[in-house]
């Protein structure tokens, strides 16, 4: 007898289907609409039309599945040899290059025209330059340039707070971009929680993030300076805003909480360099809770003032 080839197995239509939904990052889709919908409860003080909201997620997760997919082909060189990622279509080559393009582009053409018909064309703009900017400046010059990659390139994230705004007023003004800010600030703890658990990925694929290059110490300082901004820039929306006291009320409690974690964990990294030790998913997972309830609050506000 002699030995046979193994069988290769093919994927079925749901593992194709579940592979394109994949490269989109369902996940970060959540996070992206979780600022992006608040936002326009506030601009409206109120509830606003269903039909503009209805768009506008539908476009905003066009275009944020665009972003994705688009930063997939790109990076599936690294994606493969990271644990993190390659479970993800390309590295297992369910979808190929070519189609991930094509699919992206094709997100990222259908969500802009539904802005511009159905939304308008301010809203259109903005999402537009959002995945430029993540593409463009994040994800081909930045990532793998520089430890302040997550700083600026983490912009792109907090268009939806500005596009929210847009969708219902078509004029921006400084609540969205306090919003903006908000996220914008929040990125890098968030972030670079993630890349201490992730670390030793992103060391061998040479990505220098400020874990990777930093010890752990270094890296929980930073955290907590930039929670603090976080904090800071959070409560500054209740005078620029004139919201009313529920917002700042819950803020400041979601801060407190913020600003707790991000200490412990900084705590933590002095005393010890190990992974173990410093259980940085803790904090990444208290600042999704955090950005989460805080725009949940932006949206309630305005209900509660009528």
């Amino acid at each position: 007898m002699r030995d046979e080839p193994a069988p290769v197995s093919r994927a079925t239509l749901r593992d194709v289907v579940a592979a394109y939904v994949g490269l989109t990052k369902p996940r970060v889709l959540e996070l992206l609409l979780l600022t992006t919908v608040p936002v326009m409860f506030f601009a409206a003080r109120g509830v606003p039309e269903l039909g503009v909201v209805l768009a506008t997620v539908v476009a905003g997760s066009m275009s944020a599945g665009s972003a994705s997919a688009l930063n997939c082909v790109y990076d599936r060189d690294i994606d493969e040899q990271m644990r993190r990622t390659r479970r993800r279509a390309l590295p297992r080559h369910i979808v190929t290059p070519r189609a991930a393009l094509v699919f992206g582009l094709t997100l990222g053409v259908l969500s802009t025209a539904i802005f511009w018909v159905f939304v308008n064309p301010l809203s259109a703009v903005l999402s537009l330059s959002a995945n430029a900017f993540y593409m463009l400046v994040y994800t081909m010059w930045l990532k793998r340039r520089t430890t302040q990659n997550i700083v600026w390139g983490g912009a792109a994230g907090c268009f939806p707070a500005l596009i929210g705004w847009t969708a219902v007023t078509n004029e921006l003004a400084w609540p969205p971009v306090i919003c903006f800010l908000i996220v914008f600030l929040w990125t890098p703890p968030h972030t670079w929680a993630l890349a201490l658990r992730y670390r030793e990925d992103y060391a061998n694929v040479a990505v220098p993030m400020l874990p990777v290059v930093a010890p752990g110490a270094v890296v929980g300082k930073q955290i907590v300076l930039y929670t603090w901004a976080t904090v800071a820039m959070s409560l500054a929306l209740w005078p620029i805003a004139d919201t009313g006291l529920f917002y700042p009320a819950a803020a400041a409690v979601l801060g407190v909480v913020f600003l707790v974690e991000a200490h412990k964990m900084w705590g933590r990294t002095r005393r010890s360099d190990q992974l173990s030790v410093i259980n940085p998913m803790r904090l990444f997972h208290t600042s999704n809770l955090y950005l989460s309830l805080l725009f949940v609050a932006i949206a309630i506000d305005p209900l509660l003032m009528r």
